[in-house]
């Protein structure tokens, strides 16, 4: 395995959120405050040159939409904006329209980069989509059975299906296909395009054996498999056909927060044991394969 690059932009101030660029040449970075800055790569260092500013409490989330170069940030504040980068190299935030009375939580870009959803401890998920004529983004509200925070959000590949983790200890599956934005939906193997078309539908709802809050959840790259890491140390698996089948996969170790997928058969988790695990596919079983680091290792290169 490869050394990892280890990046020291802030000393110890502690980082809530981040996202890349599409090339990964540059950084969006907030450190725990409404401020939200972006560093680029100059040789072998990473400098600012960029200062966001128009939060006015804590940044939660940021997603940097690759194709448009736009980038969502969210926070405590309620509120949501979508920055451009003008022409004289300034960022403009734009106004989002997200009518909640709660943080906003999370925030995500759809693979089509014509939406995005949000997050939030109003219990709903916003989906905005930019209306030119008014020259601001609104959104189209999600409140059906989500009983408490959403904590997590992801996209399948068809920009139509949305994930959504939430404090309740449930993963939901919602059609989030809006008419005017989105193509005609098709059927999937999640649900027929009947179910698609109704904007909010809920499709199906997921619980772990082990209680715990969801901290991430997670579409395969070509949607047939979902996964999802919470509090009770454990990754759950759902493949599109049987919708009814969990797999929980448990582990003695402290709880993730994060899981990606590789590839189609190969997942990979982090959390609070300071090292990435693997997990794969064989059969149709999802097992523990690997620790990509040793704790002892990720430790050293954090003093």
């Amino acid at each position: 395995m490869a050394s990892p690059t280890v990046i020291n932009l802030s000393g110890s101030i502690p980082v809530s959120c981040f996202a890349w660029n599409g090339d990964r040449t540059q950084i969006c970075v907030s450190f725990s405050t409404p401020e939200v800055y972006i560093y680029q790569k100059q040789g072998s260092s990473w400098d600012k040159i960029h200062s966001l500013l128009e939060h006015d409490q804590r940044v939660l989330s940021i997603d940097w939409e690759p194709q448009s170069n736009l980038l969502a940030t969210c926070g405590e504040d309620r509120n949501a904006y979508v920055w451009k980068l003008e022409s004289d190299g300034k960022w403009k935030p734009g106004l989002v329209v997200l009518r909640i009375n709660r943080a906003a939580t999370c925030v995500r870009w759809s693979p089509s980069g014509e939406k995005f959803a949000v997050g939030s401890g109003a219990r709903i998920v916003s989906i905005c989509y930019f209306q030119e004529e008014h020259n601001w983004w609104v959104a189209k509200n999600i409140k059906s059975g989500i009983r408490s925070t959403v904590t997590c959000l992801d996209w399948h590949p068809n920009s139509t299906l949305l994930a959504v983790g939430s404090s309740d200890f449930h993963v939901r599956l919602f059609s989030a296909a809006i008419k005017g934005v989105d193509k005609r939906p098709e059927d999937t193997s999640w649900a027929e395009s009947s179910q698609l078309r109704t904007f909010g539908s809920l499709l199906h709802t997921w619980k772990s054996e082990v209680d715990g809050w969801v901290h991430d959840v997670a579409f395969s790259p070509a949607g047939e498999v979902l996964a999802w890491v919470s509090h009770s140390s454990c990754v759950c698996f759902v493949h599109s056909s049987d919708t009814s089948k969990i797999l929980s996969v448990h582990e003695h170790s402290l709880p993730y927060r994060c899981c990606m997928f590789a590839n189609e058969n190969l997942l990979i988790a982090a959390g609070h044991s300071c090292a990435p695990n693997l997990y794969k596919c064989a059969g149709g079983e999802w097992k523990f394969e690997k620790s990509l680091d040793s704790g002892a290792k990720a430790l050293s290169m954090m003093e």
